[in-house]
């Protein structure tokens, strides 16, 4: 998402045979890396859902989980926690997260260089 040099991404849940910008299953997140700090949002319920049924997170998807407290609730929820528990849990976490500047990093690249002739 987002337009040239200013990405904004959706962390979604994808069939593992479905191509890289193919049709996926939900959208259970956004993580925008322009704003300072980088903000990110993850529906805590189905983050949790896809999780309990096999879900394997890719990398980066994997650290956004971990940031947000997420791998966590899961492993709570694996020993038994009640989910709406856990939900109400990732919620008052997300109020008391400090409010992200809707202010964004700028995206300039530089100038390219001129060589001189001698």
């Amino acid at each position: 998402m987002g337009s040239k040099r200013q990405p904004t991404y959706r962390i979604v849940v994808a069939d593992k045979e479905s191509p890289r910008d193919g049709a996926f299953i939900q959208i259970v997140g956004t993580y925008n890396p322009r704003t300072e700090p980088e903000s990110y949002k993850i529906e805590e319920q189905p983050a949790l859902h896809w999780l309990r049924v096999g879900a394997q997170p890719s990398e980066a998807v994997a650290r956004l989980l971990k940031k947000n407290g997420t791998f966590e609730r899961f492993e709570r929820l694996k020993k038994g926690e009640e989910v709406a528990v856990l939900v109400a849990e990732a919620a008052a976490a997300e109020a008391a997260r400090p409010a992200i500047s809707p202010r964004t990093k700028i995206g300039r690249t530089p100038a390219p260089k001129v060589a001189k002739a001698e």
